[in-house]
């Protein structure tokens, strides 16, 4: 998962990279042409996301994720060979296309494998996949640019695409032997598959089975009458429009402030060490704190917030640019808040046709949001980009009223459910017991009062 889920991220984003090594001269892009690469991306990415998603419910999640894995990395790899914008537009919306599934995918995969209290870490370990990974490929993709100082005319972007596309094949080919959820996998025992299935029986969110055709409607009319659906969906949005301007634009950012693009490369190293530590840090500590999951969320946004402030303050003077790539850097830990509301999905989202859902509306608002970053980088506000900037900071800062606001929902509904629980006279056993027998029953985290969302507090029957 994390080795996958880096090399999508990596292959999505390396278009910026491209850009710096010539890709825009290349192909002749002019205008908003060079962002449009990337909202296309997301427009595909949208509409096929639902349908993808209930594809993963219906036949076995870890082949047909693996089928679209090596189908990404064929467009990746054809990238290569683009020769206008025509060509590179239809191969961006393809790639959107086969990446769709690829996040939702690996959380119902986390959500099927480990228990409540691992979902946050283990869903952070493969969404720390994008600095790992990309530590490992920017080696490659730095010597391949070497050589355009040292050959002239060489476009060391189509080479960077095909390294990254055949990478990206390999990893299908593998996955389809390994991923998966404990009934798919053919590397369990029929022994080891119940053991797994044992232990995330008390996360009360359903069954892990793939290949089921029973949609029941009365949970999707749930999920829209859910207020915390609504705010997940604003939360991903808004956490998205930082991350789809900095796909295209980071690597520009970057060389506007008077970097070269080998150095540029080199720069990434200490970003991709401090995301990585920061994600491990954050989920041991979510993992073994309790109450604070959320509280993070909102912390992790104050650092970014104050980066994307020094990018638009500062002019891109000799002087400055050494601060500017620093507020840069502190940009990094923005996505904690995006990835961890992921976590919340198969954490409280009970009822398969449920979860499906919310993790449909998710991903769709986080498309959304990406296709906006991308816009809001106007080629006419190059190369500062401040209105673009500008409108990221606002987007966490107003994400972060939006996690208050989601958190004071929960810890209402944890307060009227543990009041209800002391009425009735009911041990932690007997609620332990009965949210059990209802969860197999595939009920929904509404109908099942039994269940206490796992975001912020503990049930307290005292």
């Amino acid at each position: 998962m994390f080795f996958c889920h880096g090399l999508q991220a990596v292959d999505k984003g390396c278009v910026g990279t491209q850009a710096t090594f010539g890709l825009r001269e290349d192909t002749g892009l002019i205008g908003q042409q060079y962002s449009w690469l990337t909202t296309i991306f997301y427009v595909t990415y949208l509409c096929f996301e639902v349908p993808s998603i209930v594809l993963l419910q219906r036949y076995s999640m870890g082949k047909l994720m693996s089928l679209y894995i090596v189908c990404w990395g064929l467009v990746v790899l054809c990238v290569g060979f683009a020769q206008n914008f025509t060509h590179l537009i239809t191969l961006r919306a393809l790639q959107g296309l086969f990446e769709c599934t690829i996040s939702p995918g690996l959380l119902l995969i986390v959500g099927s494998w480990y228990t409540t209290r691992e979902h946050p870490s283990r869903s952070l370990v493969f969404q720390s996949g994008y600095a790992g990974v990309g530590l490992l490929t920017d080696g490659i993709v730095y010597s391949i640019g070497t050589v355009s100082y040292k050959i002239p005319g060489f476009q060391a972007w189509r080479y960077m695409s095909f390294f990254l596309g055949g990478l990206t094949i390999l990893a299908g080919v593998i996955s389809f032997f390994i991923l998966g959820t404990p009934s798919e996998v053919r590397w369990l025992s029929a022994d080891e598959k119940k053991i797994a299935n044992a232990r995330i029986l008390t996360n009360n969110t359903g069954h892990d089975r793939t290949a089921v055709k029973d949609w029941k409607w009365e949970q999707v009319r749930e999920c829209f009458q859910d207020p915390t659906v609504w705010i997940a969906g604003a939360n991903a949005f808004l956490g998205s429009v930082p991350n789809g301007g900095l796909t295209a634009f980071s690597g520009i950012l970057v060389t506007s402030f008077g970097f070269t693009n080998l150095q540029m490369l080199v720069l990434n190293i200490p970003k991709y060490i401090f995301t990585l530590i920061y994600f491990i840090i954050v989920g041991v500590v979510v993992t073994k704190k309790k109450d604070i999951r959320m509280w993070v969320m909102i912390l992790s946004n104050i650092l970014p917030m104050a980066g994307f402030l020094v990018l638009v303050i500062l002019p891109n003077e000799p002087q400055h640019k050494w601060v500017k790539w620093t507020g840069h850097f502190i940009i990094a830990p923005f996505i904690t808040a995006t990835f961890l509301a992921w976590s919340l999905v198969p954490s409280n989202v009970a009822g398969r046709t449920k979860r499906t859902v919310v993790s449909s509306v998710t991903f769709v608002m986080y498309c959304v949001g990406n296709m906006a970053g991308s816009q809001i980088f106007q080629a006419k506000d190059a190369p500062r980009y401040i209105s673009g900037t500008t409108g990221c900071a606002v987007c966490l800062g107003i994400q972060m009223l939006f996690i208050c606001l989601w958190r004071i929902i929960l810890v209402r509904r944890n307060q009227r459910r543990d009041k209800l629980m002391r009425d009735l006279g009911l041990s932690e056993e007997d609620v332990a017991k009965t949210a059990l027998e209802m969860g197999e029953q595939d009920r929904t985290d509404r109908q099942n009062p039994y269940v206490s969302p796992e975001f912020t507090m503990r049930p307290n029957f005292n």
